[in-house]
């Protein structure tokens, strides 16, 4: 069967049964090249002419073509349904903005009628509620159109921006920031710790439940306080880099060091050895996170963090023995620190096995000061009586990273692999035989929540 034979025949389809058109909701396109492709025109024409059937479209999934400041069909298209909930920007590089740049300094390098028309396919966007905005090889969105797009969308609640350059985003664009309850910022050159700090106090981060900082190398350990301070409705925080923030010279140093009244969940990652991890366990020991029931810390060097959550009999999974990453975890890389899950769970389970090996206490029965009988109590790894779960699972099952990243939602590997799939034998003993049931195989999708991002 011919690629793409499937979309013509559901376009046919919701094109003559109108009322069924206005209940599609969602639509998953599959993958029709490889990653790293650019997507073909017909490709997106037909996409394009399949969204315009459904008026009520709220998402389209699995499809994420580069926008290069070009127009086509499919962008078109989806600007003018006003009822989509989520979209996903891929911005590519554009060959007339990369000859400017060559010439000049941003601002500028984007002309008015590219800036005009990205602007202009949020207009309609009334219900669009999650916005990924992600550059990929030198794409460029600049300031004052990152401003304007946002404040376009009156419903945005949940924000992820990744990979621009300084140019693009940085402090100041943070600060003018629309209110929101989610936001992830990641691999951003321009925001510091600063920046963060700042953001923290503003009308528009108090409302903010969720929040992720990936390799964003925040310095000091006082950013992340004012952060935890602040966001009073914070009840995820993501943290991820690889310096590890520390205790500014001259700072006097008071427990909790860091601390949240709201805060449910923390994600804590990182890689290189420092105070944060301590200054973390510390501060969790002085009480500081009342309602914390989670805690992942992949890169927990000395077992800190897993000191204090809840004891635990096991932590690695069944099905690590059989993962070839997991038996070759020794060789963990950057000088042996951990940063895969495999690993981590290796190094946590044998600190239990370590404590487990000790004596934590000993039990003496005497009758008439006679010893009757003598009961060794193993010991064990965390702290008896705490509210926190020590949890090294991944945001996707049976990936080795903990964090779900833009890999996970737009790599199409396995949709146009034919290893994997549907072979149609399902309904192979028709008379008809091989004609009747072969078509082309297809990966079993399965869908990915936007809101694990945040």
């Amino acid at each position: 069967m011919k690629s793409g034979v499937r979309l013509k025949l559901l376009r046919r389809t919701l094109r003559e049964r109108r009322a069924l058109a206005q209940h599609v909701r969602e639509i998953k396109v599959p993958r029709l090249q490889p990653d790293g492709e650019l997507t073909e025109p017909k490709t997106l024409d037909l996409v394009a002419s399949l969204v315009m059937t459904c008026p009520n479209l709220e998402r389209l999934i699995g499809f994420y073509p580069i926008y290069g400041h070009n127009f086509d069909r499919l962008t078109h298209a989806l600007s003018t349904r006003p009822n989509l909930k989520e979209h996903i920007w891929i911005i590519g590089e554009n060959a007339s903005i990369t000859e400017r740049s060559m010439k000049q300094l941003p601002p500028g390098l984007m002309d008015m009628e590219q800036a005009g028309s990205f602007l202009h396919f949020h207009d309609w966007w009334y219900s669009l509620s999650t916005l990924f905005l992600c550059s990929q090889k030198q794409g460029v969105l600049e300031r004052d159109v990152f401003v304007q797009t946002l404040y376009r969308l009156p419903a945005l609640r949940h924000l992820c921006i990744s990979s621009f350059d300084v140019d693009d985003f940085d402090d100041v664009t943070l600060q003018s920031l629309p209110p929101l309850e989610s936001l992830r910022l990641q691999d951003l050159e321009g925001v510091t710790f600063w920046g963060i700090s700042e953001f923290s106090r503003t009308k528009s981060a108090k409302k903010i439940r969720q929040l992720s900082l990936i390799n964003l190398d925040i310095t000091y350990l006082s950013a992340i306080s004012n952060i935890l301070l602040h966001l009073i409705s914070l009840h995820r925080f993501t943290l991820v880099q690889e310096s590890s923030p520390e205790v500014a010279v001259g700072d006097l140093v008071f427990q909790p060091v860091i601390a949240s009244q709201q805060l449910q969940y923390m994600h804590w990652d990182i890689l290189l050895p420092g105070s944060g991890n301590e200054n973390l366990s510390r501060s969790i020991r002085a009480g500081g996170f009342p309602k914390l029931r989670t805690l992942r810390a992949p890169s927990d060097h000395d077992g800190q963090l897993q000191m204090v959550c809840r004891p635990r009999a096991q932590i690695v999974l069944p099905s690590d023995k059989y993962s070839k990453a997991y038996r070759a975890s020794d060789d963990s890389g950057a000088g042996g620190l951990p940063r895969t899950l495999f690993t981590a769970r290796k190094q946590a389970q044998q600190r239990i096995e370590d404590a487990r090996s000790g004596v934590q206490f000993r039990v003496v029965v005497e009758d008439e000061g006679v010893v009757q009988e003598i009961f060794d109590i193993p010991g064990f790894m965390g702290t008896i009586g705490s509210r926190i779960a020590y949890n090294l699972e991944s945001d996707v099952p049976g990936k080795d990273n903990a964090l779900i990243d833009f890999p996970d939602l737009i790599s199409g590997s396995k949709e146009v692999s034919l290893r994997d799939g549907c072979t149609g034998m399902w309904n192979a003993s028709h008379h008809a035989g091989k004609k009747w049931w072969n078509h082309t195989e297809r990966y079993r999708y399965h869908p990915i929540d936007l809101q694990r991002f945040f």
